[in-house]
């Protein structure tokens, strides 16, 4: 079965995180509808960074209950060395995605850095993404609401604690590079 991969980061002290959500087809459309309705009057995103804490116990929750399976991938890194801790990240998910036969990989936009995940994510799958049948692109997380998935997920996981234990039942692993 074909599905389609959702990537977003989260830092902590030492530790960087990537996130990525695996969405089968059936679930694209039920899943944002879903998450588009946890959105407060006027917002446009839901970013667990920006969240109060009843509010990210309660987003935790509801986002665990639609049971969209997420994977975390982890490196020791300086704050100097988080860029090079993101693209081992990656790496080691690009060829994970090849391996699930995921066909479409959308990436949080950082602006100027997609350049560097442009360079790795190449280097990986090719020049071609026709040979490996997975097509990547970035988006602004205000456009693709599943992205917003793998970021209240990551936060969680690298929070640790009550938040952790909130979305354990949906991290279907955590790869530590």
């Amino acid at each position: 079965m074909t599905v389609h991969a959702f990537v977003d980061e989260s830092t902590r002290t030492g530790l960087y995180l990537l996130g990525v959500t695996i969405v089968e087809p059936a679930q694209l459309r039920p899943a944002r509808r879903e998450l588009s309705r946890l959105l407060l009057p006027g917002a446009r995103e839901l970013h667990f960074k920006k969240e109060k804490p009843p509010r990210r116990r309660e987003l935790a929750d509801r986002i665990a209950r639609l049971g969209v399976p997420t994977r975390i991938y982890s490196a020791c890194c300086s704050p100097k060395a988080q860029e090079d801790a993101r693209q081992r990240c990656l790496e080691e998910l690009a060829g994970d995605l090849l391996d699930v036969g995921a066909r479409r990989l959308v990436l949080d936009s950082r602006g100027h850095r997609d350049v560097d995940d442009k360079r790795t994510l190449q280097r990986v799958l090719g020049f071609r993404p026709s040979k490996t049948d997975l097509t990547y692109e970035h988006f602004e997380s205000t456009a693709e609401p599943l992205l917003w998935i793998a970021d209240a997920v990551t936060w969680c996981h690298g929070a640790g604690g009550e938040y952790r234990r909130r979305v354990a039942g949906i991290i279907a692993e955590v790869v530590r590079l």
